[in-house]
């Protein structure tokens, strides 16, 4: 039989005498004791941050000047307080300017051109003609002999029928030339009338977006607090920003980068940047307090790849911090994240979130209150069995996938597989494989054979 390894350490004097009742005639490399019933607690450890409940940083929404000045470092707001007064002549001319363009895009009527063919006039012609037709027909019939008068009277005829006939088709063609011609206008007018429109339809909706737009802007100039927490003053660059005019307007449409800018994280303080104070120029976007609330601490924890997996909603921890030596926080876990986290060492980690309580000193003193930032090492009680068949760590041998006791009966050692449950620094629970009274070996247990006698 190949040689196996010891999984855990070596247990504390004081668990192993009470779980065994080992006696000095066994050997000293060797030590054997019964399987009792103790309670078991399975404890991952995890570094860890406090956090607030929630921070947002709010900004300069335009170029100018902080006018007021509501609040100073520390101080507590409520929510929709208001924090500070930028002036700002920059935003009210754009206003103005979107309120001007607004009213010029008011809607303009379009009518395409008339188009139409005039009737051909032959009246004048139609009796001139009607006039040689008669001189025909009368000098015709001065023609004695009947039969040719009466040939040159019928060809006379015929060519009148003709003409009128021919004019008469003339009329019609130009009749339906203008109604195709009218046809074709009225879709070109009604096209062209539709796509006037829908260009004035957008041109309005632009214009009545930037008037919107500005008008946030110049509301968002009386900063308020968005919760209830503490504040942070902030630093600015000290003026700058966009330049004016109606184009900027564009920007703070959706989708732009004017307005009020979304609240972010602060970074620090610039080089070169000024204090937050009454009578300082600001440009758009810079940071002027950030309000945090505090109402509720958190703890983010990173917990390893090992461990996650046995990390559930509800699961309670004990919390130390470095700031406050001596003293433990309660934390539950409120959620666990699926994004992994690469660490130091090669492996990943799973971020843990756990809502931070109250804290005491040994002696039962009440502990402060943390503050955001600090960090912290939570212990997680990730299983607890609190009567197990329970068995010293140094017990535990692993074999390939297996854990494994020696069992010692009839004087000798025998290869039990077992399944562990809950698993403490020095006591482990064992679901199968061994009962309550047997006797294991609980030290040297890397050094036994099958078979070898034991006391």
């Amino acid at each position: 039989m190949g040689r196996v390894t010891v999984r855990r350490g070596v247990a504390p004097l004081l668990v192993l005498m009470a779980l065994t009742g080992c006696t000095s005639e066994q050997p000293a490399a060797v030590q054997v004791a019964e399987v009792r019933r103790a309670p078991v607690t399975e404890v991952v450890e995890a570094p860890a941050t406090i956090g607030a409940r929630a921070s947002a940083t709010l900004r300069a929404p335009a170029q100018g000047t902080i006018a007021k000045l509501y609040v100073r470092d520390g101080d507590r707001v409520r929510k929709g307080q208001i924090v500070a007064r930028i002036r700002s002549p920059q935003a009210e001319d754009q206003l103005r300017q979107a309120r001007r363009a607004s009213e010029m895009a008011a809607p303009a009527s379009f009518r395409a051109p008339a188009v139409r063919l005039p009737t051909l006039d032959t009246s004048a012609f139609d009796r001139k003609v009607a006039r040689h037709f008669a001189q025909a027909r009368k000098e015709a019939r001065k023609v004695e002999d009947r039969p040719t008068r009466k040939r040159l009277l019928s060809a006379i005829d015929l060519a009148a029928t003709q003409y009128r006939a021919q004019t008469k088709a003339l009329a019609s063609i130009t009749a339906q030339l203008n109604r195709s011609i009218g046809g074709l206008m009225s879709g070109l007018t009604s096209g062209l009338s539709s796509s006037m429109a829908s260009l004035q339809a957008a041109s309005r909706t632009q214009a009545r977006a930037a008037v919107k737009a500005a008008e946030r802007t110049v509301r968002s100039l009386t900063v308020k607090a968005p919760f209830a927490g503490v504040v942070t003053l902030g630093r600015v660059s000290g003026g700058g920003g966009l330049p004016g005019g109606v184009e900027s307007l564009l920007s703070q449409l959706p989708g732009g980068s004017g307005g009020q800018l979304p609240s972010v994280p602060s970074g620090g303080s610039a080089q070169g940047s000024t204090p937050v104070a009454a009578g300082v120029p600001v440009a758009a976007g810079d940071p002027l307090v950030t309000v945090t609330d505090v109402s509720v601490l958190t703890l983010a924890a990173d917990v390893d790849e090992t461990d996650v997996l046995l990390v559930r909603e509800g699961v309670k921890a004990q919390v130390e911090l470095d700031a406050v030596p001596g003293a433990t926080y309660e934390a539950v876990v409120t959620g666990i994240g699926v994004t992994p986290m690469e660490g130091t060492t090669g492996g990943v980690s799973y971020p843990v979130s756990l809502r931070l309580g109250p804290g005491a000193f040994d002696d039962r003193t009440k502990a402060p209150t943390p503050k955001p930032g600090m960090s912290a090492v939570a212990r997680l009680t990730v299983r607890e069995s609190p009567s197990a068949v329970a068995a010293p760590a140094s017990a535990i041998v692993s074999s390939g996938r297996e854990s494994v006791v020696w069992a010692v009966s009839g004087g000798r050692a025998h290869r039990r597989v077992v399944k562990l449950g809950a698993q403490g620094d020095a006591v482990v629970e064992v679901l199968n494989g061994v009962s309550v009274g047997e006797r294991i070996v609980v030290k040297g247990a890397d050094s036994v054979r099958e078979g070898q006698a034991l006391p």
